[in-house]
């Protein structure tokens, strides 16, 4: 009876084990995809914003005004950010796949969640120092005399408020990353 019992035991725990082990090898696939959505997003807004620019002639072909990403320091700030994202998420994408092989690994996975903290913070500060200047590039503001200027540079505005999105994404991203491993990790040291 309770060689049963013991057995029987045995078999549950076992079976939650490798229940648990196939829940956190779900996990971490989701992670290792979530980095490709990530690292894919951050390179397009840097990219997109990095190769913005565009030229309107005036009265004459000799002069004209010229709009690029770099005559405003919230832009360069911005590409700059997210490549340094990219960066981070395709040395990262390594570590991901250790996890799907072994799901165990805690203490890389703390690391992560700690560099994933930064990148978020470098992340959300680049898109929002772009965003601001985004919005005033759409609608101008009277007091300051600041003019909206994406009435005339209609291309270079489409171009700088789409690379928004994919850092936005992002920045998304990162929040559901951050919240994984902390599941992840959580349901190791239960």
């Amino acid at each position: 009876m309770k060689g049963e019992l013991a057995f029987e035991n045995g078999e549950a725990s076992r079976a939650a084990t490798e229940m648990a082990g196939g829940l956190n090898r779900g996990l971490s696939i989701f992670d290792f995809i979530l980095r490709l959505v990530a690292l894919m997003g951050t390179l397009g807004s840097a990219i997109s914003m990095g190769t913005t620019d565009e030229t309107l002639p005036f009265f004459t072909q000799f002069i004209r005004f010229k709009a690029e990403y770099d005559d405003l320091p919230s832009f360069t700030f911005f590409v700059i950010a997210n490549s340094i994202v990219a960066s981070y998420l395709l040395l990262s994408v390594p570590l991901s796949i250790f996890h799907i092989v072994r799901s165990g690994a805690r203490g890389i996975r703390v690391i992560l969640i700690l560099f994933d903290t930064a990148m978020l913070a470098l992340l959300t500060s680049g898109a929002s120092a772009a965003a601001a200047i985004v919005y005033l590039a759409h609608k101008g503001n009277a007091r300051a005399n600041w003019f909206a200027i994406c009435q005339q540079f209609n291309s270079f505005c489409e171009r700088i408020s789409g690379s928004l999105i994919g850092s936005f994404g992002g920045i998304v991203v990162f929040i559901l990353l951050i919240l994984l491993s902390s599941i992840a990790i959580s349901r190791r040291s239960t």
